[in-house]
């Protein structure tokens, strides 16, 4: 039987090489679909290790971004890599966030919603800190299908144990389908909604690079990779091995599906 370990969101380093360098890549992809104009002042709600904050401050000639995260350690982290006088930072929960009504022109969260605890108040606060006509926008990754690296680890989890579904992302997270997210958005008073996927590749050089992020213990699946017998492990290790397209190189090329939805305030 399988206990269900709790989510663990406290080691930035770990976290970088399981989600963060693909996050990045999501960003981009986000970005462009939003076409917020320059200078704009931007909030990013669950920033993490700062993917989008950077990606802002790169692409978007944004005028200043605020970043928050209930991590303190992702909070640091974001803070120490984003060295950008425009970009700020700020330990808050993403159901109360530290901004007066209608002070930013665009929000956006990444990867977050999932684990947010009442996501609809999440939103409701999203909306409430852009001012009329800003936009509010969210992505989230496809557990349930398009993000492959998590997908067949979990098909191969629950070969191996069939109580391991209960801890599948796919089936925990109701938020992951495009469906959801657009009627989030619409019940939150949003206008002009709209959902979208952004995919984006996902090559590993090696299975050992594949594996190892998952040892870091962040997040649902290294949570519970960590929470196995070492002989548990070593059998969910190769069950996973052999679901992988690995090429004659050891490479292995997958690809990541996230569901990007927007909605302009009111």
């Amino acid at each position: 039987m399988v206990q269900a370990p709790a989510d663990v969101w406290a080691s930035a380093a770990a976290y970088e090489p399981y989600v963060g360098r693909w996050s990045r890549l999501v960003a981009r992809e986000i970005l462009t679909w939003l076409g917020v104009p320059p200078r704009a002042t931007w909030l990013d709600v669950g920033c993490g290790t700062g993917a989008l904050a950077e990606t802002v401050v790169a692409m978007a000639s944004a005028g200043r971004v605020l970043a928050v995260d209930a991590s303190a350690a992702y909070v640091a982290y974001a803070r120490a890599s984003i060295a950008d006088p425009r970009a700020s930072f700020a330990v808050a929960d993403a159901r109360a966030l530290p901004c007066a009504t209608g002070c930013v022109d665009a929000v956006a969260s990444g990867l977050v919603l999932n684990f947010v605890p009442g996501p609809e108040l999440a939103v409701a606060e999203m909306t409430r800190v852009a001012r009329p006509g800003g936009a509010v926008a969210a992505y989230v990754w496809d557990y349930a299908e398009g993000m492959q690296m998590m997908r067949l680890f979990w098909d191969a989890a629950v070969a191996e144990d069939p109580a391991a579904g209960a801890l599948d992302e796919g089936r925990r997270f109701p938020l992951c389908h495009p469906d959801a997210l657009t009627a989030l958005w619409r019940r939150a008073g949003l206008r002009e909604v709209a959902c979208r996927p952004l995919e984006v590749p996902t090559s590993f050089a090696s299975f050992d690079e594949y594996w190892a992020p998952f040892l870091g213990g962040q997040g649902p699946a290294p949570s519970y990779v960590t929470s196995l017998t070492d002989e548990g492990r070593s059998r969910l290790r190769e069950r996973v091995r052999t679901l992988l397209p690995t090429a004659p190189d050891g490479t292995i090329a997958l690809t990541a599906r996230a569901w990007a939805v927007r909605g302009v305030r009111g």
